[in-house]
């Protein structure tokens, strides 16, 4: 093989890794936006379900509701 085969040779492994290297790069972007999306997503979920749950306690408070039926003189 002559020396510009190699140097062609060299030259297009160097590009198919460097393109390699840049979709690995960008799925890894993605997956990490993809990621912190989903995250925020279940946290948000997490949040509602829990300011319902203290809604739901707040209401039962107001209302006497402390897990003994009221007016039963416990």
């Amino acid at each position: 093989m002559n020396l510009v085969a190699q140097i062609a040779m060299v030259a297009a492994e160097t590009e198919h890794h460097g393109n390699v290297q840049a979709e690995t790069l960008i799925f890894g972007v993605i997956a990490i936006i993809l990621f912190a999306f989903l995250g925020l997503v279940t946290l948000s979920y997490k949040n509602v379900a829990n300011r319902r749950s203290a809604k739901a306690e707040a209401w039962a408070a107001q209302h006497g509701k402390d897990g003994h039926e009221a007016g039963h003189g416990h």
